[in-house]
């Protein structure tokens, strides 16, 4: 059996007894980085091999592991902090327990991108989850046409040496945004910042970014459900630069319809 076992996002008290003793009845332990994972195992004395598993070697280990499984071996899977498989190295290793059908249970814990919009005043009825944005400008335009065109709060990690950019992309479409940036999670110098981007990025300007941090962004208020999808994909174009196939797929996305649709409801409108 596989156990996806989260583990603290800092504090190391955030353990619990169920994942504590998961883990001392392992016959061994995936980690992304063993000399950070034995800080965790040496506090609460588990006695048990780590082995890395990250995002470098984890295709390369995956048959050794299933093999493992197979024979009955009982694992488990940590990442350096949080819940593992989610931005982090495991999500093929449970897709492919899935279909060898080998039993795969997670054991709940922290979460930062959960525990950031608890602690936010955003929206939290309807909320989409983005991972970490590409530092690709052309995917970084569609992501943010997403992220601006959709009703509910959008959520994504971001890294000190990419925040900056975040925000000043965010800045050029809207320099009013409401952002919310929740810094160093459970750790000692946690920080909840939020307001409007142009003031969060003259912050962070002023103020070195430092640590992990989670992304909240405000969603839209106005529904596009009024609106032809030709209209909507000229919207798309024009406010986030974006091509034409771009601001089509994007369009179909937000209203959640196959790409094809769109595309032809728009070239039907053309030749009318």
């Amino acid at each position: 059996m596989l156990y996806l076992v989260a583990t603290p996002i800092g504090n190391l008290q955030d353990f619990s007894f169920r994942a504590l003793d998961v883990l001392k009845n392992c016959d061994y332990i995936l980690c992304e980085d063993t000399r950070h994972s034995s800080i965790l195992l040496h506090e609460y004395e588990i006695k048990k091999p780590l082995k890395s598993f990250h995002m470098f070697n984890e295709k390369s280990e995956e048959e050794r592991v299933i093999a493992d499984l197979k024979e009955g071996k009982i694992i488990g899977l940590i990442s350096d902090a949080g819940t593992p498989g989610i931005c982090d190295p495991g999500e093929a290793l449970v897709t492919r327990c899935k279909k060898e059908g080998i039993e795969v249970r997670s054991i709940p814990g922290p979460c930062a991108w959960v525990l950031a919009l608890s602690l936010s005043s955003m929206n939290k009825e309807k909320v989409q989850f983005l991972g970490f944005l590409s530092k690709k400008e052309k995917e970084l335009k569609k992501t943010l046409a997403e992220i601006f065109t959709y009703s509910g709060t959008s959520i994504f990690y971001d890294t000190p040496h990419q925040i900056l950019d975040t925000l000043a992309a965010i800045v050029q479409l809207d320099p009013q945004k409401p952002v919310c940036i929740m810094r160093e999670l459970t750790k000692k110098f946690e920080e909840h910042l939020e307001g409007a981007a142009e003031t969060l990025l003259a912050h962070f300007q002023k103020e070195r970014p430092r640590g992990e941090m989670v992304v909240l962004v405000a969603g839209k208020q106005e529904s596009y459900e009024d609106i032809s999808p030709q209209e909507h994909v000229r919207f798309l174009q024009k406010t986030y630069d974006l091509s034409l196939s771009e601001a089509i797929k994007v369009c179909a996305e937000l209203k959640g319809v196959p790409k094809r649709t769109i595309y032809n409801e728009f070239h039907k409108r053309d030749d009318c």
